[in-house]
């Protein structure tokens, strides 16, 4: 597929691993330690895809960006901020919105596929 082609496939990324790299979360139990493959970022910086894993860890998270997630392995719990629990698992599809505030934890080692769009 030529390099300049509007469609982009993830088998055909040169993906490198960022360990721990920033996303919307600051730590607050145990020491989740992440992998982030970033597949695809749009020209403009504001859109990315890829796959994220993360071990076993809780988050303080304050979303400020859109992302969708499709969980490939592992368990997680997603708390909002006076809001109840969302197990998630394999097969699970959802969308963040902007202002989602609350915890996120991984329960059992999570991988997912993430689109990550970067509100204006």
């Amino acid at each position: 597929m030529p390099f300049n082609s509007p469609l982009r496939l993830h088998r055909d990324a040169n993906a490198r691993a960022q360990l721990d790299a920033p996303w919307p979360g600051t730590p607050l139990a145990g020491e989740p330690q992440t992998v982030t493959l970033n597949a695809y970022e749009s020209a403009d910086g504001r859109l990315l895809s890829g796959t994220w894993e993360s071990s076993p860890g809780t988050w303080a998270i304050d979303y400020r960006d859109w992302e969708y997630c499709h969980v490939l392995e592992g368990r997680a719990v997603i708390t909002p901020e006076g809001g109840e629990p969302v197990h998630l698992g394999p097969g699970d599809n959802f969308v963040i919105e902007p202002g989602l505030k609350g915890t996120w934890e991984v329960v059992e080692r999570l991988r997912k596929h993430y689109v990550f769009s970067l509100a204006a």
